[in-house]
């Protein structure tokens, strides 16, 4: 049956796809299949959620309000705590 896939062109493939893909009721099956097909399309838009969306607004009024430390300083920092340990 393999041969039958080579010979179909893209369209071909995709339509019987949808047409499958139509006839499943199984869940966990169909968003194992979205994952899948979420990591092969290439939209470049990274669909974040209301809490992450969040958490970026929270981090950047801390980041206006001066609330951060710095890579470099924060190493540094690391470092002298875990020399005095």
């Amino acid at each position: 049956m393999q041969y039958i896939f080579e010979a179909m062109t893209a369209i071909q493939l995709k339509t019987l796809l949808i047409h499958r893909i139509s006839e499943i009721n199984d869940v966990s099956f169909l968003k194992a299949l979205k994952t899948i097909l979420d990591s092969k399309t290439e939209t470049g838009v990274i669909q974040l959620t209301q809490e992450q969306l969040d958490d970026i607004i929270a981090s950047k009024k801390e980041i206006e309000q001066g609330l951060f430390i710095e890579n470099i300083a924060f190493e540094k920092e690391v470092k002298q705590w875990l020399n005095t340990r």
